[in-house]
């Protein structure tokens, strides 16, 4: 299979669509194929050093267009959200050092026990306080994602755009945006008017794509679609987002067993491939 390199301008890929392939093998690959954007993920960079990593991003010409992730920030107790506020300080640190301005954060579920989501969501807003003028200073905006409703007992309290931009809104743009991934938004029919606020306001901090498949293979955490195997008009959220003036990289972040399984080369190739073929304008050029 053929990655069709001049129509790769935007594609993005996160480090766990291809989580096999280690940072290194992922950059020669994303080289091969002419792309040239990867966000990463704080684990594998913290074991081979943000440095290092950085480092061996630059020297392979690629742009870094988020970290994930940093968030987690609803705990009631207050050691634990001094714990929670020391480490994304620290996310915030290794998004400088890998050169992006961009910190996704998951927001955190409801502590044990609790039934109180209003309460959690003003934690999170009280965290991010503190934490978006240390980002800001750095150059790093707080990346805000809502989370499909499911996830919102253990995972995320966030569940809409527009709950995310309720958030986000209270601070200055350049310090705190949001995320639009369409595993988690594609349901919403607010989503339309939400990313256009978020296009007016300058909050869009990222736009990330996976498909939604059912049924789901691995649970709703690990059950992301290729692009074009499922139900998500990524086309059509492109030309949404698109509409507001963005045009930033688009990430492709998919979590899926399967595809790891897989020859991660050959996954990379195949992302390529459907990015042209689900995502960008129909009858575009071969370059």
């Amino acid at each position: 299979m053929r990655a069709p390199g001049g129509r790769l301008a935007r594609l993005s890929v996160n480090q766990q669509t291809v989580k096999q392939l280690p940072l290194p093998e992922l950059a020669g690959a994303c080289a091969k194929f002419g792309i040239a954007h990867v966000g990463l993920w704080r684990g594998p960079v913290q074991e081979y050093g943000p440095e290092a990593a950085a480092r061996l991003v630059r020297d392979a010409g690629l742009n870094v267009t988020s970290l994930c992730r940093g968030g987690f920030l609803t705990a009631s107790d207050a050691a634990a959200r001094r714990r929670a506020l020391d480490d994304n300080r620290t996310a915030v640190d290794e998004a400088a050092t890998l050169g992006t301005g961009t910190l996704v954060l998951v927001s955190g579920g409801l502590p044990e026990g609790s039934r109180d989501l209003r309460g959690a969501r003003e934690r999170i807003a009280d965290a991010l306080a503190e934490l978006a003028p240390y980002a800001g200073e750095r150059g790093v905006r707080l990346a805000v994602e809502p989370l499909h409703p499911m996830f919102a007992s253990d995972r995320c309290v966030v569940s809409t755009l527009g709950q995310a931009l309720d958030l986000a809104e209270r601070f200055p743009p350049e310090q705190v945006g949001v995320v639009v991934d369409t595993y988690h938004v594609w349901w919403d029919d607010r989503a339309p008017e939400e990313i256009a606020r978020a296009g007016a306001g300058g909050r869009l901090a990222s736009f990330q794509l996976a498909d939604w498949i059912t049924p789901l293979p691995e649970g709703v955490l690990l059950g992301r679609g290729q692009l074009g195997d499922g139900a998500v008009d990524l086309r059509g959220f492109r030309e949404l987002v698109d509409a507001t003036g963005y045009d930033a990289p688009i990430e492709v972040e998919i979590f899926n067993p399967g595809l790891w399984a897989r020859d991660g080369v050959e996954v990379l190739a195949e992302t390529a491939d459907r990015f042209v073929r689900h995502v960008l304008p129909a009858g575009l050029p071969e370059a």
